[in-house]
């Protein structure tokens, strides 16, 4: 069993491009290793924030959840990671032309691009002491990532508002998704 995670030989065995088979690949765990990812998708090795911006693109494509547990994976080494949350972290959005509508489209800092498609895909978590709303998207394979601070202001002005039902929901092409109550 390896015993230690060697970046360069990763980054170098993962092509760009199309999203690698983590479903066909079922290497034991080689162990833990101290990566984590904090609440603002910040990704750290041994404490330190990386420098190498590519290294945390590349990784996050490499990125797979198992349970409650994150692991990076390759055809054959799988290492555990921390990740205080979820593991992306959405800070740009684009509206997208889409025939006769528009299609919220959104970037996280590890540039994983989701467009909101289905009502299901975005989650909205109260907090139950603050009651603060939190913002998930679903973005692969049971994973998400968090919309940020800023982003969710962008989003409440795009958001229409059902008085009625005291509640804001986005239009997103063809469908209306659930924003938050008031």
């Amino acid at each position: 069993m390896p015993t230690t995670f060697d970046f360069e030989k990763i980054i170098n065995s993962v092509e760009q491009g199309s999203p690698p088979p983590l479903h066909l690949w079922h290497p034991a765990l080689s162990g833990d290793i101290d990566i984590s990812i904090d609440t603002q998708g910040v990704w750290r090795h041994c404490g330190d924030v990386f420098k190498r911006t590519a290294i945390p693109r590349m990784f996050a494509r490499i990125l797979c959840r198992e349970g409650d547990q994150y692991f990076l994976k390759t055809p054959h080494e799988k290492w555990r990671i921390k990740v205080a949350d979820v593991p992306f972290y959405f800070i740009h959005l684009e509206q997208v032309p889409e025939g006769q509508d528009t299609q919220l489209r959104f970037v996280s800092i590890t540039e994983d691009v989701v467009i909101l498609d289905q009502a299901d895909k975005l989650r909205v978590s109260v907090n139950e002491i603050t009651g603060e709303p939190s913002h998930y998207l679903q973005v692969r394979d049971n994973m998400e990532g968090k919309i940020s601070r800023n982003l969710y202001y962008q989003l409440v002005a795009l958001a229409i508002d059902d008085a009625a039902a005291q509640k804001l929901y986005l239009q997103s092409g063809e469908h209306s998704v659930y924003f938050g109550s008031y």
